[in-house]
């Protein structure tokens, strides 16, 4: 497959990804804003603070490595042995769904079962959803490698929408079930998830289709772990690969979900406050969902299909060099520029989301001040993501070794920064901590790009650099906003909310077309992909 050929199907699938990740937030918060009227806040804390902890982090642990040395190189491979390495997520996913259980059951407060009921349920339901979930890895890898952007989009969508309706029934009938409820709709959301996998290849594998793409399994007992004569059970290079990402995976889960960790284990936050920073957090980390998470995702296959990993860049074919530079260029440009249009328009209009979303439980206290600094965040997050994307598509196994090291120290770090700032400012200090661990692994992973393409006349890295006229125009916008805000936000009536939010509406569009007329390539870029 050439390069210009991926590009464009890493595009849809990143499109794809991007929609799905919409229909998802809007759906959870949606399901948020629901059950915030039935259930409590201290309910709502434990499902999606500790409970979601626990399934993320099993999974994390079980798939990640595994994913990141699967998905590198080209799709032409020996796919029996990558598939017999791929079935060792799932007793990877056994052990740390038993041993995490009985540190969720037997270490960590247990919450009260008169606010919340059934926790010790939710406990085994989560870590067993993990297990389930883990059954359809080899098929998520497979669909992924070959770029299968319509089985991921119906697989995922018929998942969420199943979770949601039986969350919502139970909710409305049997309110008193508790944890009950988001136990069996997990379990649903990943049953549904692996049989639309299951099901798609079953149809697929042997059907003409197949035959004509040259698909390299060709029977669903492939699928399975198989034993190959008088050859290793398993790639030892892919193995050794994945090792290094374990031990990468394992940090940087820590970096991701440090504040949840640091929530679960230290007790900084009652399960009430947990609830309200998730529904902030989640609130706040939108675009990272809907759009960051997709183009992360999609364009490190980009990468890893078309630079091969550990050779420099004199060793590279130059078209596919030139490719990729242009590529990771504009999308630093892309995700820039979607970072500043967040923290500059979030910070005037934090309150106003808020309150309408849920009210003055939300509105009052900590969690405009928590919003506006996620608007912030957000910028880092942008940054981060692509940058951390093509450093990782790139990275040989002793580079991958090397950062696991920096990433050890920087967890340390970054888990005393979160303690000592959520001591001095509350769920606040959290954001604040999350916006230097970003820093530092944004910076990391601008040195390595910096010296990969220095020996090339290739500089993504202006990629990092907006026009000064569009900049002004983002300074100016603050500016009014902020005003704006302090004029006619939010406690004056709907009129005044309706003028600020026509303010907003104005500011945004001069920074589009300023937009449209200084960053004409980026246009064309996403015009054409």
């Amino acid at each position: 497959m050439v390069a210009q050929d991926v590009l464009g199907q890493t595009a849809r699938l990143a499109s794809s990804s991007a929609l799905l990740q919409v229909l998802f937030r809007l759906v959870t918060f949606g399901l948020n804003a629901f059950t915030l009227r039935y259930l409590s806040r201290e309910l709502i804390g434990v499902v999606n603070v500790r409970l979601t902890l626990l399934y993320s982090t099993v999974v994390f642990l079980a798939r990640e490595a595994f994913r990141r040395a699967c998905l590198s190189g080209n799709a032409k491979r020996n796919w029996t042995k990558t598939i017999n390495l791929l079935w060792l997520t799932v007793p990877l996913g056994v052990f740390w769904s038993i041993i995490l259980g009985l540190v969720w059951l037997h270490l960590l407060e247990v919450p009260d079962p008169s606010v919340v009921p059934h926790y010790q349920a939710g406990v085994v339901a989560f870590g067993l959803s993990a297990i389930v979930e883990l059954l359809g890895e080899p098929l998520w890898v497979l669909a992924q490698a070959h770029l299968f952007v319509r089985l991921k989009v119906i697989a995922e969508s018929l998942s969420v929408v199943s979770k949601c309706i039986l969350t919502v029934t139970l909710v409305i009938l049997y309110p008193q079930w508790g944890l009950y409820i988001f136990s069996l709709a997990q379990l649903l959301y990943v049953s549904v998830l692996v049989m639309c996998y299951v099901i798609y290849f079953v149809m697929f594998l042997g059907s003409p289709e197949a035959t004509k793409k040259s698909f390299p399994v060709a029977r669903v007992k492939a699928l399975l772990p198989n034993f190959v004569e008088d050859e290793t059970f398993v790639n030892w290079k892919e193995a050794r690969l994945t090792w290094s990402f374990f031990k990468q995976s394992f940090l940087k889960q820590i970096l991701t979900e440090g504040e949840r960790y640091v929530m679960t284990f230290l007790n900084v936050l009652n399960f009430g406050d947990q609830g309200v920073y998730d529904i902030v957090n989640n609130l706040g980390s939108l675009v990272a969902r809907f759009v960051f998470s997709p183009i992360e995702e999609s364009f490190y296959v980009f990468f890893a299909k078309v630079l091969e990993r550990g050779k420099t860049v004199k060793d590279q074919k130059q078209d596919d060099v030139a490719m990729a530079a242009n590529v990771l260029e504009l999308l630093l440009k892309l995700v820039l520029l979607i970072g500043l249009t967040i923290t500059v328009f979030g910070y005037a209009y934090s309150q106003l989301a808020l309150d309408i979303y849920g009210g003055s439980v939300l509105s009052s206290g900590t969690g405009p001040d928590l919003l506006r600094c996620y608007s912030l965040y957000v910028l880092f997050l942008a940054a981060n993501g692509v940058t951390e994307c093509f450093t990782f598509a790139l990275m040989c196994k002793e580079e991958v070794d090397r950062y696991n090291f920096v990433m050890l120290a920087l967890s340390f770090i970054f888990l005393c920064v979160s303690y000592f700032l959520t001591h001095w400012y509350g769920s606040v200090g959290f954001i604040l901590a999350n916006c230097f661990n970003m820093g530092i692994r944004i910076a990391h992973s601008i040195h390595y790009i910096y010296d990969y393409f220095k020996e090339s006349t290739y500089r993504p890295l202006t990629g990092l650099l907006p026009s000064p006229f569009l900049l002004l125009v983002y300074i100016i916008s603050g500016v009014i906003t902020a005003f704006s805000e302090v004029l006619f936000c939010c406690d004056k009536g709907w009129m005044a909310r309706l003028i600020h939010i026509s303010t907003g509406a104005l500011c945004f569009a001069a920074t589009l077309v300023t937009m449209f007329c200084t960053e004409t390539k980026l246009i064309h870029f996403v015009r054409s992909q």
